[in-house]
């Protein structure tokens, strides 16, 4: 994966990551507020609407007002904002969070409002319950207790469960609490309980419902859908442009195999189908090369078959005129000729093209790069006795002489080099080797006419010939120095040509690694 591709869908995964904590704690404090203002709302509503009927409440529980703030006046005397006014008039109930915690109204049984001032809602809505309902039942007969208790926990919205059992009492701390102050909150498994003592030491438990929590399922509900929302989205974003990409590679591919090969994958850098795209660009490019050397080659082939089998042709017909024995072999020796330039010919085209159409199976072994150079030399030197065809090698490269090679197509490139230098040598060929840790080099150089600049490149092209001689004295068919870049390609090296200094001739040479590189463990 490309390390630009990585980061910057490492930036975006973290950007997504912190948006979706954004958005989920707006949401979670958003929606938070406002429940929790109903939730205070509705949970102070049994106990304010028992205000609300109740006639005179201040003077009826009087002791509300120095614990609470517990005051009964008009709209005007309590400041009341306009929105909580017009809240009242439709008889609901408001809470309305201040500084010191909150204040809960309600319109009173004359009209007026009813506010009761409660630092920690829960606690003191439950223990105001709990003391209202001691001090109704603490006035009550035994025979209307019953009654009260129904009436007063249906009012007042709480549970009420009379403590009969030893087990079912809180600790110590609470109890001293009770019967010290006459009641105590606490909690027992989550939810709000008030312990109070009637005035006939009766023990009673005031059970309240659940508090406020901020963890309610519909909440993580919300939180899920946006979260899974966002992923989503983020995923349909992600895949669209994968998918684009794909499309790019797929129309370009559709394009290719209508014939227009030099369509190319624009996928820019940093996407995660560059490497794809400059893969499958090689591919194009291998394949358009490919087809333009098989165009080539089926012209130059034609053109080049032309030629001896005309003679064959020509020498055919001459044998019918032919007189003597003597006559009769020349033309037979011309047609054995013919045929053995055609051999070949036929035999450099398929080099080529092996070559050329993705290479042989090359099994590199380590062999010595300086017996193969003498050899060629010998071999040369036999073939041209009237030219001086020379070796040199120092003593460091006899030491590294070997190298991880295919021997024989090494032979076939030197051999190439040695032989078209000597076509056009006047009387000297000299063959350098050089090897150090890391390359191999071979340098062939003539005392020829040499190669113009401006035809470096040229000659290493199929079917080019400087000379426009197509003699077999001459030799050539325009594909040994082909074949000799093509197998130095198969050794990841280079071929090239420039001039020599030495003998004023041509220099054409071959460089390669000596090691052939390591493959990767998986």
């Amino acid at each position: 994966m490309p390390l630009k591709f990585f980061l910057k869908l490492y930036a975006r995964l973290a950007g997504l990551t912190g948006l979706v904590i954004l958005l989920c704690v707006v949401l979670f404090v958003g929606i938070n507020s406002v429940r929790l203002q109903f939730w205070h709302e509705r949970f102070s509503e049994p106990l304010m609407r028992w205000l609300e009927h109740t006639p005179s409440p201040q003077q009826r529980y009087h002791w509300l007002s120095p614990q609470y703030d517990f005051n009964v006046a008009s709209a005007g005397e309590l400041s009341l904002s306009p929105v909580i006014q017009e809240r009242l008039g439709y008889g609901q109930v408001v809470a309305d969070e201040g500084s010191l915690g909150y204040r809960f109204l309600v319109t009173g049984f004359h009209g007026e409002a009813i506010q009761l001032r409660l630092s920690q809602p829960y606690r003191d809505i439950a223990v105001v319950s709990a003391q209202i309902l001691r001090e109704h039942l603490d006035a009550a007969s035994l025979e209307g207790r019953e009654q009260a208790i129904e009436q007063l926990t249906r009012g007042l919205n709480v549970g009420f469960l009379r403590v009969q059992d030893l087990a079912t009492l809180p600790n110590d701390e609470v109890l001293e609490r009770v019967y010290s102050r006459g009641s105590a909150f606490y909690l027992d498994n989550g939810e709000g309980r008030v312990l109070v003592q009637l005035s006939a030491g009766e023990l009673v438990q005031v059970v309240l419902p659940a508090p406020f929590t901020p963890w309610a399922w519909p909440v993580i509900l919300l939180l899920l859908l946006v979260s899974g929302s966002i992923l989503a989205l983020s995923l349909i974003l992600v895949l669209r442009g994968l998918d684009s990409n794909l499309r790019t590679v797929e129309s370009v591919a559709v394009r290719i195999a209508r014939g227009e090969m030099s369509a190319r994958v624009e996928a820019g850098e940093g996407t995660i189908v560059s490497r794809l795209a400059a893969a499958f660009n090689g591919m194009a490019e291998h394949i358009q090369r490919l087809v333009n050397v098989q165009r080539e080659m089926i012209h130059a082939v034609s053109h080049e078959l032309r030629t001896p089998v005309a003679r064959i042709r020509f020498g055919v017909q001459m044998i019918e005129d032919c007189q003597g024995q003597e006559a009769l072999q020349r033309q037979l020796d011309g047609i054995d000729g013919d045929i053995q330039e055609l051999d070949e010919l036929i035999d450099e085209i398929l080099t080529y093209a092996r070559l050329e159409q993705g290479g042989p199976v090359f099994s590199l072994e380590e062999a010595s790069v300086t017996d193969i150079v003498r050899q060629v030399v010998g071999e040369q030197q036999l073939v041209r006795p009237a030219l001086s065809i020379e070796g040199k090698i120092d003593e460091a490269t006899e030491r590294l002489a070997l190298a991880d090679v295919e021997p024989r197509y090494i032979h076939r490139a030197i051999q190439n080099l040695v032989g078209n230098a000597g076509r056009y040598a006047a009387g000297q060929v000299l063959v350098r080797c050089q090897i150090d840790e890391d390359h191999c080099r071979v340098d062939v150089e003539d005392d020829g006419p040499g190669i113009p600049e401006d035809e470096w490149e040229k000659v290493f092209t199929a079917f080019s010939r400087l000379d426009d001689s197509r003699t077999r004295t001459s030799g050539g068919y325009g594909l040994g120095l082909s074949i000799v870049r093509r197998i130095l390609y198969w050794h990841n090296g280079q071929a090239f040509v420039s001039r020599s200094d030495s003998l004023g001739g041509a220099r054409f040479s071959l460089v390669w690694p000596r090691k052939k590189p390591l493959e990767p463990d998986f």
